[in-house]
């Protein structure tokens, strides 16, 4: 190759490396770097399900805001507790002329089967529960970003420690805001009133 072109052809390999790092950075790179946690937030690979027998994805999400948490049956205080303040988020919303899918998922895979779930679930009215196996679970739960962790008790029994904030998603699937456990029906109200509003 003559030296003279040799020049030129160095340029037009930079050109090339560059149309491709900024193809990289503008397609793959930046993209990451922006996406928020709302936009990833109960998203991911993982497939649970309902107690009425449908399959749970981050799609089942979509169509129309949703509130979920995560807890368990055997839970002593904060479960009952949310699946109560969610019966009033509901009613409230109702009057409003709104509904509002709410969602417990198990963090206690082990214990609750699709049948226990269906029973504790049962009185209350409009909340769903969701399971599956353990591996199951624990891709939801890293998909939400939940802390959920076993804790022995006396003997071979356990309870689980675990996040007990409710999210609200809005009709895209995507994380609108917390509410967080024993806020007030208020202030729980208002921020549902903005998720469908929005």
């Amino acid at each position: 190759m003559p030296t003279r072109l040799k020049p030129l052809v160095i340029a037009l390999w930079l050109l090339v490396a560059l149309a491709g790092a900024a193809v990289l950075w503008l397609r793959v790179i930046e993209p990451r770097l922006n996406a928020s946690v709302g936009d990833t937030l109960g998203q991911g690979d993982y497939e649970l399900v309902t107690t009425d027998g449908q399959p749970f994805t981050a799609d089942t999400l979509k169509g129309t805001p949703s509130a979920v948490f995560f807890g368990f049956t055997h839970c002593p205080d904060v479960c009952p507790t949310t699946m109560g303040d969610a019966m009033a988020w509901q009613e409230a919303m109702a009057a409003e002329g709104e509904e509002l899918r709410v969602f417990l998922i198990t963090v206690d895979p082990e214990r609750d089967t699709p049948d226990v779930m269906r029973d504790y679930v049962s009185y209350t009215p409009g909340v769903i529960g969701v399971t599956g196996s353990p591996d199951q679970v624990a891709a939801a739960i890293d998909a939400f970003r939940i802390y959920a962790r076993k804790v022995p008790t006396e003997g071979d029994d356990y309870t689980m420690d675990h996040s007990a904030l409710t999210l609200l998603f809005d009709e895209d699937g995507r994380l609108f805001e917390p509410i967080g456990y024993g806020e007030g029906i208020e202030r729980a109200t208002d921020k549902l009133r903005r998720l469908f509003a929005s």
